[in-house]
């Protein structure tokens, strides 16, 4: 069973990340509302990948991903963020995202 930690501060978007992803018997996800939460939830369980929206309040995507990094070097990390900025592209390269996503506007609006 692959366990993913899905982290957005929106959730409407978090919920669809659950939906879209989730494959019972194969894929499980848990979902955080804010990246500390996210932190808490790496402290009892173990899991085999992390999706994490760029822009949260407080701490944000590259926050989180040099915190996972700093204990978990080699978990695999995606960021995603619905600004196109290539900033965020080079700092989340630099500290180690596995890969870089950028949301659709009005993705789940339709759904």
């Amino acid at each position: 069973m692959i366990s993913v930690l899905c982290v957005d501060d929106d959730s409407m978007y978090l919920s669809l990340e659950k939906r879209c992803l989730e494959e019972p018997g194969a894929l499980t996800v848990t979902t955080a509302f804010s990246a500390p939460e996210a932190l808490r939830a790496m402290e009892t369980s173990r899991f085999d990948a992390v999706i994490a929206d760029y822009q949260m309040p407080g701490m944000d995507g590259i926050e989180l991903l040099k915190a996972v990094r700093a204990v978990n070097p080699g978990l695999p990390f995606i960021l995603f963020t619905g600004k196109g900025r290539e900033d965020f592209a080079m700092d989340a390269c630099e500290i180690g995202a596995d890969y870089l996503v950028k949301k659709m506007q009005g993705f789940y609006t339709s759904v």
